[in-house]
């Protein structure tokens, strides 16, 4: 557990120590044209190998599987601190992604064999305090370990933690010997749900950015179609399919997937325009704006540890429907939000959120391991890791588009303003403008903020329809 806790530790503080360290590095590489690869590379990778790292788990066992993420994840660290330009790190960062995306389920699994339904809330609980302590340290790590030491030491910093794992679990961990699955691989399906994945991604990628190929983006999403088709078909011939669809006639599991999905789009879009809001409208500075976040990752440990109460004693819909609605009404006051909104309501939404996060999430990790055969506990676990990643990546680029068009739709009642004007005025820094243009800057973002938390409230609406569509009123025991 303590290498769980480690390892869980070192992948989630990976994707926001470099949010502080980011600008030097590309200031030093010289990698301006090409800097939201070293984000994207990583989730690629990581969205791309999670479904398909939970199936060998749960063939040949869950130590192998571990043991070559924490490899890959720890060599790809090296490289990435040794990078001597933008493309080696961007390389180095798809072989780290690819260690994550065995490291970050394989983690829920083991505890999962490890202790009883019983005791696994505790446990869960506790990883999840590895996971908000990365949330609060992560940013003040990456700063002084760039004012102090210089940028490779952001990903230095987790080669000695992955050879302590590693050294760990090879020594610590002693599994259960696993029959060896004779079916074949189902190789057919593992390329399909690459393609699949692949296409996903780079379409919604490419709707959140400012300037949209709409020929590409209407090329990949008759691929992505395509795509879906030729997956489901390969996947019902497969012996043995990489992501068994009859997991999904299981409606219990099939909500709690979805639930984490959707939430997990909401998670990101208050991550991502919480502090814009704040630098834009408030004046506040990267710092500053950035706290308003931190209530979330505080609030969701400490509220996990209470799942295992409310377990014993509700169905999942009769927890997470309250839940949701009390957050969903929280985040009503942002569709009509004004210039004199209070400033600390964002505190308050971000706390509130992560409760509800905190909450439903971690029953729908327990939930959705619990109502499938055992055989298919590491699949399980992948596919609400895969769900969580999608649910974000999917709604980064559909926030992305929403609040541009937005933003677009109000510029044309202002001729004299452009969008590299409104583009400079979103730095809290850039205070060089006359109050009258500040003023009907203001104007011009919020309607950007205001659509894009009316679709979150869409998204709300969507979560709490599908759990009530859970006809289950009984406790999973």
């Amino acid at each position: 557990m303590v290498a769980i806790f480690i390892s869980t530790f070192m992948t989630s503080v990976e994707t926001t120590i470099i949010t502080t360290a980011l600008p030097t590095i590309i200031s030093r590489l010289n990698g301006l044209s090409v800097q939201s690869w070293v984000f994207s590379t990583y989730l690629l990778t990581t969205a791309l190998s999670t479904p398909i790292y939970g199936k060998f788990a749960d063939r040949i066992g869950r130590k192998p599987i571990y043991i070559i993420g924490l490899i890959l994840f720890t060599l790809g660290s090296l490289l990435c601190g040794f990078a001597d330009n933008i493309y080696v790190l961007i390389f180095s960062r798809a072989l780290q992604g690819l260690g994550a995306g065995a490291i970050m389920p394989i983690t829920f699994t083991i505890i999962a064999d490890l202790f009883t339904y019983e005791n696994r809330f505790f446990m869960l609980a506790l990883n999840n305090t590895a996971w908000g302590i990365s949330a609060l340290l992560g940013p003040l790590l990456g700063g002084f370990i760039v004012d102090r030491l210089n940028w490779h030491w952001v990903f230095f910093i987790n080669v000695p933690l992955g050879v302590a794992v590693l050294v760990t679990i090879l020594i610590g961990y002693h599994e259960n010997v696993r029959t060896n699955v004779k079916k074949p691989v189902d190789f057919k399906g593992i390329f399909a749900l690459t393609l699949l994945l692949l296409f996903v991604l780079l379409l919604f990628q490419g709707l959140g950015q400012t300037h949209i190929n709409w020929l590409v983006s209407m090329i990949e999403l008759i691929a992505t179609v395509g795509l879906i088709g030729i997956f489901f078909r390969a996947e019902k011939q497969a012996e043995d399919p990489i992501i068994p669809l009859t997991l999904f006639k299981n409606k219990i599991f099939t909500i709690q997937i979805l639930t984490a999905l959707l939430l997990s789009g909401i998670q990101i879009g208050f991550q991502t325009y919480f502090p814009m809001w704040l630098q834009a409208i408030y004046r506040a500075s990267a710092s500053v704006a950035g706290l308003a976040v931190t209530p979330s990752p505080v609030l969701w440990l400490v509220a996990s540890f209470f799942v295992g109460t409310l377990v014993k004693r509700w169905a999942p819909k009769r927890i997470a429907i309250p839940i949701i609605t009390i957050q969903a009404l929280f985040y009503v006051p942002l569709i009509f939000a004004g210039t004199s909104f209070p400033q600390f309501m964002f505190y308050v939404i971000a706390g509130i959120t992560g409760i509800s996060l905190g909450i439903t999430i971690t029953m729908n990790t327990l939930i959705s391991q619990r109502v499938v055969p055992e055989q298919n506990l590491g699949t399980a676990s992948s596919m609400l890791t895969l769900g969580r990643t999608l649910g974000q990546t999917i709604a980064t680029g559909i926030f992305g588009l929403i609040f541009n068009i937005a933003i677009n739709t109000k510029l044309k009642n202002y001729a004299v303003i452009k969008l590299s004007t409104v583009n400079h005025y979103i730095n809290a820094g850039n205070k060089t403008m006359p109050s009258a243009v500040s003023t009907d800057l203001n104007t011009i973002i919020l309607s950007g903020m205001h659509a894009v938390f009316f679709a979150v409230l869409i998204i709300f609406v969507v979560v709490i329809g599908l759990n009530l569509s859970d006809r289950n009123t009984d406790v999973i025991k």
